[in-house]
């Protein structure tokens, strides 16, 4: 059902305890910060990613799990098929994404471009997809892109290529599934997460001296740090809840300051 924007109750931040989410990507380090969150409103949650991520990070009990492969077609729609039987999607937040080895494109072969562009956009657009029949009227996708979509870096080209695509994509959603449908996307500067190192279940070693590696970045960075996970919760939820209800086809970009588009 679509809020009655006079109905909402401001003191809560996110879908209502009744809702349905799905998360994927709900076992890396931000999913696992937005499942808990969930959770502890009572939120009826289902979590979607790699088995070896889950192996990592098992998510709690009472969240349910579908293994899915993002490269997959298949393994997406029969995912699907699982997370149906909970009833309709109330909101889809999707994390699902890696980079590579920061290679300069005129070292890049085309199997690490396409690699990088298959795990990031082809994978939002089969998630956001597949998920659209399953979503309940005045429901809400929220897609997680990057400020590299906007703030390029070297050796980020393919990676930043495949995030203005699904920042394009939340876009075309939008505007197709409106009002049935709203879509925003949320794009995160450098976060305290194994995606720094490759991406959960993906890495054998998740943690690093992010803050030393990181320190001349963080000197541009008017907040003075880097994000944790928890810094992006917020945002994700309210896009996911009613709260956002007359917004579609925004980005809110969460770094800090470091880019004020």
């Amino acid at each position: 059902m679509i809020p009655d924007p006079a109905a909402i109750d401001f003191s809560r931040l996110g879908p209502g305890p009744d809702a349905h989410v799905v998360v994927a990507g709900g076992c890396g380090g931000i999913g696992r910060a937005v499942v808990k969150a969930c959770l502890a409103t009572g939120t009826r949650t289902t979590v979607l990613d790699l088995k070896a991520s889950h192996d990592r990070h098992p998510t709690p009990n009472e969240a349910a799990f579908v293994a899915i492969d993002a490269h997959s077609e298949a393994s997406i729609i029969a995912a699907y098929q699982q997370v149906k039987e909970a009833g309709e999607i109330d909101a889809l937040i999707n994390l699902v994404g890696y980079r590579d080895d920061l290679t300069p494109v005129v070292e890049r072969d085309a199997g690490s471009w396409d690699d990088i562009v298959s795990g990031n956009l082809r994978s939002a657009f089969l998630i956001c997809r597949y998920a659209l029949p399953h979503m309940a009227e005045g429901s809400t996708i929220v897609n997680v892109s990057s400020g590299l979509a906007v703030r390029v870096l070297p050796g980020y080209a393919p990676y930043s290529a495949a995030k203005a695509g699904v920042i394009a994509l939340t876009k075309g959603i939008a505007v197709e599934n409106a009002p049935r449908v709203r879509a925003n996307a949320v794009a995160p500067a450098a976060v305290k997460t194994a995606f720094l190192a490759g991406g959960t279940g993906r890495v054998d070693e998740e943690d690093g001296d992010w803050d030393g590696a990181f320190s001349g970045y963080i000197k541009s960075i008017p907040l003075d740090r880097l994000a944790v996970a928890e810094d992006i919760v917020g945002p994700i939820l309210f896009l996911a809840g009613p709260a956002s209800c007359f917004m579609t086809g925004q980005v809110l970009y969460v770094n800090g300051g470091g880019l004020t588009p």
